[in-house]
């Protein structure tokens, strides 16, 4: 297994080294290396593809529902006509003309519930065009960040093979034989010997590219992760609450259930939410992303200039002594996005207030978080 291991390290270090070896990096590159945006779109195409999957499957139960809904009348108008007969109740037209709107809605739920979930599909094109325009910008900046980042890790290795080359010059047998060569044989030897010599401070910085490349890979999963979780878990939501919601119109019928229609509609609105929520979010992440890419892009451009040209030797030499080729910035935005994510649940209970979404939003939490230890758990043992 440490075999395996290493020759996975060996393997990323080596498409490490053909990464830094492109003079620069176009669109291709880093859409094989980190994904066509921050978000991929292939995902996100499915995702959409999945949820309109649902709507074939919404009659599923239409047939077995009226059927209940008449069971239910039948039990709810000999309820009020046993009331009308001992005097409890006197005759009122509109209460015994519920059910056969509960009935209607059955009927016709196919049409009733896209109408419901009209405002909020309004609501998340809206902001979707919001988050799909802040994306064009940012995988702008993405791209002119990765150029400088090669920028700045060609420098150090020119820099690092120069700098060992004057260290060789400065050893005392080799400096006192130095002295009686020749200038042009210098240049010839110098010309051989700081290839070798780059080649091999390739190594050592490209441990700190592949460190580097796989915190930045982790915190933009992370945030992928968080943001494909909401969206499966209103997929999720959504199917059962349309496929099973005609249970919950028939059992209104019944005056011990009456509420549980206007519940079903006030859980079915909020997961539709979720989607305009997501993405409302993911514009207000992409803000802070697109300020963290500037920042940086701003930062790599001291270190090597604004076209990537002209490195700055004293500036370089301390940045590469944080163990890291990054300021961190974009990373902690990443994780920061993701944790923003989740707080996509509660906040569509504040605009309609609702129970028992949150509640199987914290369990569906914690059943991840088992799953995840008992993942862990057997990793552990595997390995």
């Amino acid at each position: 297994m440490k075999k395996k291991i290493l020759a996975a390290l060996l393997l990323l270090c080596t498409a490490n080294q053909l990464f830094a070896q492109t003079s620069t990096v176009n669109n291709k590159t880093l859409q094989f290396l980190q994904g066509d945006g921050v978000y991929e779109a292939g995902v996100m195409v499915f995702l959409k593809g999945l949820k309109d999957s649902v709507w074939a499957h919404f009659d599923l139960f239409i047939t077995d529902a009226k059927a209940l809904s008449a069971i239910f009348m039948i039990i709810f108008f000999a309820i009020k006509s046993y009331e009308m007969m001992v005097g409890d109740k006197q005759l009122e037209v509109m209460p015994l003309l519920r059910p056969f709107g509960l009935a209607m809605v059955i009927l016709w739920w196919g049409a009733f519930v896209k109408m419901v979930a009209f405002p909020t599909d309004l609501v998340a094109n809206q902001t979707e065009q919001m988050f799909n325009s802040e994306q064009t910008i940012i995988n702008d900046l993405r791209l002119n960040r990765a150029n400088l980042m090669l920028a700045m890790a060609n420098s150090m290795y020119t820099y690092q093979a120069q700098t060992e080359v004057a260290e060789k010059e400065s050893d005392t047998w080799y400096g006192r034989a130095w002295d009686s060569v020749t200038s042009t044989v210098k240049e010839g030897i110098s010309s051989v010997v700081s290839p070798l010599l780059e080649l091999k401070n390739r190594l050592t910085i490209g441990m700190q590219l592949l460190f580097t490349q796989l915190l930045e890979i982790l915190g933009i999963w992370v945030l992928r992760l968080a943001v494909y979780i909401i969206f499966m878990i209103q997929i999720i939501y959504s199917s059962i609450l349309i496929i099973l919601g005609p249970f919950a119109v028939a059992v209104s019928i019944l005056p011990a259930f009456r509420d549980s229609f206007s519940t079903w509609i006030a859980r079915y609105v909020s997961v539709n939410l979720y989607s305009g929520i997501a993405y409302l979010i993911m514009y207000l992440c992409g803000l802070m992303q697109e300020y963290a890419l500037t920042s940086e892009i701003s930062k790599y451009q001291e270190l090597v200039g604004k076209d990537g040209s002209s490195a700055n030797l004293e500036k370089m030499a301390w940045f590469a002594g944080n163990g890291i080729l990054s300021f961190g910035t974009v990373i902690i935005v990443f994780f920061i996005g993701a944790i923003c994510m989740f707080t996509v649940p509660s906040i569509s209970t504040w605009i309609i207030s609702t129970s028992g979404i949150s509640s199987a939003t914290s369990t569906f939490g914690r059943s991840a978080g088992t799953v995840i230890g008992v993942a862990r758990k057997a990793s552990g043992s595997f390995f």
